[in-house]
């Protein structure tokens, strides 16, 4: 029987993903990795807003977990319960067969799920966006639109269905304004029947600014660079109600739609509180080594983990890819550290900046704190993420190149019915066990 040490961490989003890449790189067969994910693929979710707009087929942002970890067991199953004293997790795998392993060390890495609101209505008529399923369902949703738009002989009909209303103005939510508002446009171009049919994009925070996260120069250049392109941008404004004819905005406006993408943020995985250990808004507490304390032998980094920012006394750090993928090497070399190769360090970050996709030629960049616009922007959030991508680079490059010279394809394809993605779904409540791994955030440098 293999004797060897066990480690094994749960979730392969960004932190999972890259924790279990530098520990299988370290270890060179020396413990035993195992990687329990519900999905074989680790997804890049920064592009996701590309694979909704047609711009990338959706396999260029999943990148396949087998080959990228050698020496890696991955467990295609979802965690269930956490026996801490004795070392031992349940979970349930890709066909529903229960499943029980010990560990000797444990990465928790779940990363986040939607965060749903107490507002009548969106459960049952908002789009997630979290997931590729989600993506091309909502692809195919706003082509559909449009396509019934220009076979109704409805005015108002036809107005309703092409009114698109975003709510939450940060990475993900303004991405998804800024590529989903183009498509829509190409779609529109195609049917002389909407030819003089107005396309309305409303993108609504509660913040006073979008892309609060930002520079506030940079927030600028993104609320003027939308406005410009029609987009109506609503500041201090979410919605009271939604309906299956439209939504009620909290300043008291009836906006008629079919089209209600939800993007206001996540929150950690339930599986978090349900182990029952010390948390900070749902973060599992760690130490500066990404410990739990007073359990060395439990690592929690990503969004899961309340990890404290060092260059920010009394502060944790921000649920952002950028701080994931760090983590989750800080956290294999600390368990290596602990193996005796290597030393124990702490985790400390330095800002990279940020990058946000605009769509088209446009984009906001502040890599080490320079504000950047326009095509120089675009350019270098472009090489940002193709640096970022574990695999893959050359065709997503190839994509963008394709895109700039040949005509968006705006067809469905019908691969995801709108049963398959509820709202509701992205966060499950189960307090006796927990839920799927998702992928962490990724709209941060």
């Amino acid at each position: 029987m293999d004797q060897r040490q066990r480690v094994v961490v749960i979730g392969g989003g960004f932190a999972g993903f890259t924790a279990v890449r530098t520990l299988s790189r370290m270890a060179k067969g020396a413990i035993e990795i195992v990687l329990i994910n519900p999905t074989d693929y680790f997804l890049y979710l920064p592009l996701l807003p590309e694979v909704a707009a047609g711009i990338l087929d959706p396999r260029k942002v999943a990148i396949p977990l087998a080959g990228n970890h050698p020496g890696v067991r991955h467990l295609l199953a979802t965690a269930d319960t956490v026996d801490i004293e004795a070392r031992r997790l349940k979970c349930t795998d890709a066909e529903g067969n229960p499943r029980e392993l010990g560990y000797d060390r444990l990465v928790i890495a779940v990363g986040s799920v939607n965060k749903l609101l107490p507002i009548p209505g969106v459960a049952e008529h908002a789009h997630g966006f979290r997931s590729i399923a989600e993506a091309l369902y909502l692809r195919d949703h706003l082509i559909r639109q449009i396509e019934l738009a220009a076979t109704s002989e409805s005015p108002e009909e036809r107005g309703a269905r092409c009114t698109f209303v975003v709510v939450g103005a940060g990475y993900t939510g303004t991405e998804v304004a800024a590529q989903g508002q183009l498509l829509t446009l190409d779609t529109l171009r195609r049917l002389p029947e909407l030819r003089d049919q107005p396309v309305r994009w409303i993108l609504a925070d509660v913040a006073p600014r979008i892309l609060p996260e930002l520079d506030e120069r940079l927030s600028r250049i993104a609320h003027r660079t939308l406005s410009k392109r029609g987009v109506e941008i609503r500041t201090g404004t979410s919605v009271a109600e939604a309906t299956a004819d439209g939504v009620e905005l909290s300043d008291g406006e009836f906006v008629a739609t079919r089209s209600l993408i939800w993007c206001v943020g996540v929150r950690p995985d339930p599986m978090v509180e349900a182990l029952g250990l010390p948390t900070e808004k749902g973060r599992l507490i760690v130490d500066e080594y990404l410990r739990v304390p007073g359990h060395p032998d439990i690592y929690a980094c990503g969004d899961a983990a309340a990890v404290p920012d060092l260059t920010r006394p009394g502060e944790y750090t921000a649920m952002t890819a950028q701080h994931a993928g760090r983590q989750g090497r800080r956290a294999a070399r600390n368990i290596a550290a602990s193996y005796g190769h290597g030393r124990l360090r702490p985790y400390r970050h330095s800002d990279l900046g940020f990058v946000v996709d605009l769509g088209g030629a446009a984009a906001a960049a502040d890599p080490l704190g320079m504000p950047l616009s326009g095509m120089i922007a675009k350019a270098v959030t472009r090489g940002y993420h193709l640096l970022a991508v574990p695999r893959g680079r050359a065709r997503i490059a190839g994509s963008w190149l394709l895109d700039l010279v040949l005509p968006r394809q705006t067809v469905q394809l019908g691969m995801v019915s709108g049963a398959e993605v509820p709202l509701t779904s992205a966060a499950p409540e189960r307090p006796h066990g927990v839920s799927a791994p998702q992928p962490e955030p990724a709209q941060r440098a």
